[in-house]
């Protein structure tokens, strides 16, 4: 595969007005016929120096825009919208790669568009991007590329993004109150032990006398702060980068995600949240026309959670050697009876696509509602939270006050 080049290029719009950019082609004439399709009258195309003087791109370290879905979604929706209005795959790259705001995704549209002008499917240029692109979005254009009906497929795409972006919306937004709370409090309590119980044990030590013991319990944490809050923090890093290496291994998905659906208060969203997500990447699967085994294999990896993947494994076996989908799952307790109903009623009636839509659906308004109550609950408990953990150090702090005159005789 030939590698890419800047090139720097002066050319006359179809207005005649002279322009000024910068593209990436595997040669000086691929950089000519791509201001071509562009639209463009070259003038002079030359080999630029990536990213010097004025025009060099500053990047901070872990300040970069990172793509996300709802990216995705947007481009998928706009390359389906240029391929049904006519416009060439080429120059749909080509365009999408101009006009993204995301930087990052612009510059990998533009190595694909590059190696599908070398003769590489789109799915193919996509997949050597895998990091970006999730293999559901991948195979989801191959199915589109080899039955002819790419545009459909992209649909499908940009639909079931917009609908993971808008339910990670709606965890995020039952979650933010009560995290910030959380922070807050555990602000609060670190800056009372470190700044202002010293100074009331100051005040007391010159009174004599014997400190009552929640006075004399945040005493003994005020002073262990001055060699607990660094270690504290350290940990908090360490943990945070061993987190981030290894939160998607196997060994601590099979231990982790388990223990996630039984949480007390987040459990039931969590369970919801992962039917959710694997009712509706199956029906778009299924509806792009791929093959119900390799579509079981891309919905397990990309349903979040080891238990759900575990189980479609186990389905993967009983459709491999002839036998239903619905069948295993009802012997997994992830799943209700009502989902393995309509999925058993799908499989006989020939319309599996349409009956896990419907259980997409229901399990989205049921994620909702979900959240709802759960932020409507954690508010007041918070609320009681904080004021336990403030008011009970702040009474511990003035007990003291209430036998100060026998301290002063």
């Amino acid at each position: 595969m030939a590698t890419t080049q800047a090139y720097a290029y002066k050319a006359r719009n179809a207005a005649g007005k002279a322009v000024k950019g910068r593209l990436d082609a595997a040669s000086e004439s691929a950089a000519m016929a791509r201001l071509s399709i562009m639209g463009l009258s070259p003038i002079s195309v030359s080999e630029a120096a990536d990213g010097t003087g004025l025009s060099t791109e500053i990047r901070i370290p872990g300040f970069s825009k990172s793509i996300g879905l709802k990216d995705l979604a947007i481009m998928s929706r706009q390359m389906a919208t240029m391929t049904s209005a006519g416009l060439s795959l080429l120059r749909t790259l080509n365009i999408l790669s101009e006009q993204t705001e995301n930087k990052e995704l612009a510059k990998i549209l533009g190595k694909i568009r590059t190696d599908v002008e070398t003769g590489v499917s789109l799915s193919e240029a996509m997949e050597k991007h895998s990091i970006v692109f999730p293999p559901i979005m991948i195979n989801l254009v191959r199915a589109g590329e080899t039955g002819g009906f790419l545009e459909k497929s992209l649909n499908s795409v940009a639909g079931n993004f917009e609908s993971e972006v808008k339910l990670r919306d709606t965890i995020k937004s039952a979650l933010a109150y009560p995290t910030i709370v959380l922070i807050m409090a555990v602000v609060a309590v670190i800056g009372m032990l470190t700044f202002i119980v010293p100074v009331f044990e100051k005040m007391f030590a010159g009174f004599g006398g014997q400190l009552p013991a929640p006075t004399m319990v945040l005493v003994v944490l005020s002073k262990a702060m001055v060699w607990l809050l660094p270690v504290l923090i350290l940990v908090a890093i360490a943990f945070s980068i061993w987190w981030k290496k290894n939160k998607n291994t196997e060994r601590v998905r099979k231990a982790v995600d388990p223990v996630k659906l039984k949480l007390p208060v987040f459990g039931q969203l969590l369970t919801k949240l992962a039917i959710a997500r694997f009712s509706r990447n199956f029906s778009t699967m299924i509806g792009a026309g791929v093959p119900i085994l390799q579509s079981l294999s891309i919905v397990g990896e990309t349903s979040g959670n080891w238990v759900v993947e575990s189980a479609l494994h186990k389905v993967q076996e009983s459709v491999r050697q002839g036998k239903s989908i619905a069948g295993p799952l009802s012997l997994e307790p992830v799943f209700p009876a009502m989902v393995t109903q309509m999925i058993a009623v799908g499989e006989d009636a020939g319309a599996l696509e349409q009956m896990l839509g419907k259980i997409a659906d229901f399990y989205d308004q049921e994620v909702q509602a979900t959240a709802e109550q759960l932020t409507a609950l954690i508010e007041p408990l918070m609320i009681a939270f904080i004021g336990v953990v403030i008011g009970g150090m702040i009474v511990a702090l003035y007990m003291p006050m209430f036998s100060i005159f026998e301290y002063i005789k």
